[in-house]
């Protein structure tokens, strides 16, 4: 009889005042017992309807059903059929809107935590597993994979499986790309995502860093190299700006910056190399995930930090727990608001910025109702430092450097839903390089389906 209980077993927490003064791992994780009771919840749907809003089809079913047998190690097997990052997927996908949002059970009540119960598993298998290092024939065909972020590692791992020689090449030094530079340790362990780079080597990709494709060698010459096809997944790490007066004043950043020095440079440590800014009062302007990682990063290293957004507080984009987390956390929403000029010192320093009041007005393309300036409702916000988080580009390099490759008007790479074929010949591509920002499960179901169409490619030459 599955246990019909309304509420997911509760995930154990650090306490708010602990955790904002630390960069531990918010959340401690499920123990076996409080797994396989929320795995009891589970239904066992015959028609699996959270199988179909999982992007990289996860048998999720399947891995609940080995938790409540308490095969532990069956249900990480399961999972890894189709998913190359189990641990990072259980910490940082938004389940609220994809496969939980589909569970039978959310109709009335809160859906199964699968989220929290794929995290379990691949932590208890970190834990306690062996990885089995499979044997697997080479097929004589070699590829090339640019950007070693969610959809690069995803199709490099997938591409590795069937037999290909594959080769990642990543421009920073650590392979990871936004899971190393951009979410912070405290909602994602750096040492999880090094086991999973890790248990993909251990599948025969080659991983070369400090390789800026654009720059060191260009697509042609991938090709020229032997690569039968190239895939692009190199992310959208350019910033963008509002465009305001002021911007140019020191102590303005990229939510991108401020986050790779706290992340990948460490900065946060105080033996670490690269230095990081540290605002006494901190302005993030965005309602995304990165901005409650950027705000909630400025926190740690004691600032009084605000939110600054220009809609309300229920149309902020960021997932629901992390806009929770970051007010436990002390962030102060100021939300209708939106920056009209940043304000400097007679050094050149942010002394403040100038906002203005925003209502609500009718829908706008996007479905959400557009923000409209309150006239007259100019006010100043004392801050010292500004993190601008309202969307990023991809890089125009690689583009810019290869014939044939297209782009739409906002700079990203023109490739088909479908396949990730770009218009150039042999190249295929996927993530945020197509899409622009979206989540790390999106660009993971676009690189398995672009290594699927790779495949079926230099299968058919």
């Amino acid at each position: 009889m599955p246990n019909m209980s309304p509420n997911k077993v509760p995930m154990p927490h650090q306490e708010p005042n602990v955790r904002n003064k630390n960069v531990a791992e918010v959340a401690t994780g499920y123990t076996l017992e409080m797994a396989q009771e929320e795995a009891d919840r589970c239904l066992q749907c015959k028609h699996k309807p959270c199988v179909n809003g999982c992007p990289v089809g996860v048998q999720i079913p399947e891995f609940i059903a080995l938790i409540k047998e308490g095969d532990i190690e069956g249900a990480y097997d399961k999972i890894k059929e189709t998913n190359a990052l189990p641990a990072v997927c259980g910490r940082v996908c938004p389940q609220e809107d994809q496969c939980e949002k589909l569970c039978v059970r959310a109709i009335k009540h809160e859906a199964v935590g699968i989220g929290r119960l794929e995290r379990f598993v691949a932590d208890y298998h970190m834990a306690n597993g062996e990885n089995k290092i499979p044997t697997i024939e080479k097929n004589g065909h070699k590829v090339a994979v640019v950007g070693a972020g969610p959809a690069g590692l995803t199709c490099a791992g997938d591409l590795a499986k069937k037999g290909y020689e594959v080769t990642v090449y990543e421009a920073l030094h650590k392979a990871g790309g936004v899971l190393e530079y951009g979410i912070p340790e405290f909602r994602l362990p750096k040492a999880i995502v090094s086991k999973e780079v890790q248990a993909l080597k251990d599948l025969g990709v080659h991983m070369e860093t400090n390789m800026v494709i654009g720059k060191v060698f260009d697509i042609d010459e991938l090709f020229e190299d032997g690569n039968e096809a190239v895939f692009i997944g190199s992310g959208a790490g350019l910033p963008n700006f509002m465009k305001i007066p002021g911007e140019n004043l020191n102590g303005v950043f990229s939510a991108n910056e401020f986050l790779t020095r706290f992340n990948l440079m460490k900065a946060y440590d105080v033996e670490a190399d690269t230095p990081i800014f540290k605002g006494k009062k901190v302005a993030v302007v965005g309602g995304g995930n990165v901005a409650m990682d950027a705000a909630r990063c400025a926190k740690r290293l004691g600032a009084e930090v605000y939110i600054v957004y220009r809609r309300g507080t229920e149309e902020l984009p960021a997932r629901k727990e992390e806009v929770e987390h970051a007010m436990e956390e002390g962030i102060i929403f100021k939300t209708l608001n939106n920056p009209v000029q940043v304000l400097g010192d007679d050094k050149g320093n942010v002394r403040a910025i100038e906002c203005v009041q925003m209502e609500l007005g009718e829908p706008d393309e996007s479905g959400r109702r557009r923000p409209v300036i309150k006239e007259g409702s100019n006010f100043t916000l004392d801050i010292d430092c500004m993190i601008m988080s309202i969307g990023t580009s991809p890089n125009p390099l690689i583009h810019r450097t290869t014939e044939g490759l297209d782009t739409n008007k906002w700079g990203c790479l023109i490739a088909d839903p479908k396949t990730g074929a770009t218009t150039r010949e042999g190249v295929f591509a996927g993530g945020d390089a197509v899409t622009g920002a979206a989540t790390v499960i999106l660009a993971m179901g676009a690189g398995k389906e672009a290594a699927q169409a790779m495949d079926e490619y230099i299968q058919n030459k």
